[in-house]
């Protein structure tokens, strides 16, 4: 009797989260494109990549690489995408799994996003300029030895977004029913807006009610939580040391928020001196200085690209 009551209430559980997950479904719109331009595609590997396009074809190519987080697209440069374009030829991918491009149910890996990183600029026509973002920084710089790349800024860059490696963790995020159901827990408005106020925003007042919704939209949109499944759970982490990396690449400037928790600025100016490169300091941001201080910001990328010319 105790066995077949504690099936029931397993089925019924199972049930509720069932019926949970549809909800969440039904109420998440298909997702617009979070930057204004050109929406292109590129096929890679039977995947198309989604990116955004703006300024004059004949300007210096720059190419923009947000991070992996689980709500994680292009957006993410949407304060600095226009001004950028006005003197640059800008590419900004949604990568594989996030934002408006493909989300198969792969095992996503730090190789796979390294190898994306490498092809995707490997056919821009002209040596690209990049600004890359927190965890695809480290996929950057380790697919740089086979690239031919132009000045690079580096947004917080780090070689680990999660733990440890834990298959058991990122097999049942993957699950289905329950790993959905878990997913939408850890992508619900209330935890985004937590996260962004923990460790990406020093002043929420400069994150909309608008982009947080459009954070809960991009979470929610068809296998969705596959790419992040591998994040949380410690598989997108780059096997690589920065210090080396970052050593054996020229023309790179280091941007730091200066109030950054999870990748402290005691690790940028770890890094810098390691590396003996730039590294400037935001106040009053955490790991997204381009949002807080777009205006600042393109005049450190103008400075650091005219440097580098």
């Amino acid at each position: 009797m105790r066995v077949r009551s504690a099936l029931a209430g397993l089925t019924a559980g199972v049930g509720a989260v069932a019926l949970a997950n549809a909800a969440v479904k039904r109420r998440a719109p298909p997702l617009s494109p979070a930057l204004d331009g050109e929406t292109r595609t590129f096929e890679w590997r039977g995947i198309d990549v989604n990116y955004a396009e703006a300024g004059d074809p004949d300007d210096d190519d720059l190419v923009l690489l947000h991070g992996i987080n689980a709500a994680g697209s292009n957006g993410e440069f949407r304060e600095v995408f226009e001004d950028l374009a006005t003197e640059h030829h800008v590419l900004a991918p949604d990568l594989p799994g996030f934002g408006t491009s493909d989300r198969p149910p792969l095992r996503y890996s730090a190789t796979f996003y390294t190898e994306f990183v490498r092809d995707f600029l490997s056919v821009v026509p002209e040596t690209p300029d990049v600004i890359a973002s927190s965890l695809t920084a480290a996929y950057l710089l380790e697919a740089a030895p086979d690239l031919d790349l132009g000045s690079v800024v580096l947004i917080c860059p780090t070689e680990r977004g999660g733990p440890d490696r834990n298959l058991f963790a990122r097999e049942l995020l993957r699950a289905p029913v329950v790993g959905e159901g878990l997913f939408n827990l850890l992508s619900s408005k209330p935890s985004i807006r937590y996260f962004n106020a923990d460790h990406g925003y020093y002043d929420m007042d400069r994150v909309t009610d608008e982009w947080m919704d459009y954070e809960w939209q991009t979470a929610h949109q068809p296998n969705a939580r596959y790419a992040p499944a591998s994040f949380v759970s410690g598989y997108l982490n780059a096997d690589s040391d920065l210090e080396a990396t970052l050593s054996d690449v020229d023309d790179v400037t280091l941007v730091w928020g200066r109030e950054a928790d999870i990748t402290p600025l005691k690790r940028g100016r770890e890094l810098a001196t390691a590396a003996d490169r730039r590294l400037v300091v935001i106040d009053d941001a955490k790991l997204l200085p381009h949002v807080e201080f777009p205006g600042q910001f393109v005049d450190v990328v103008h400075d650091a690209f005219d440097a580098g010319e």
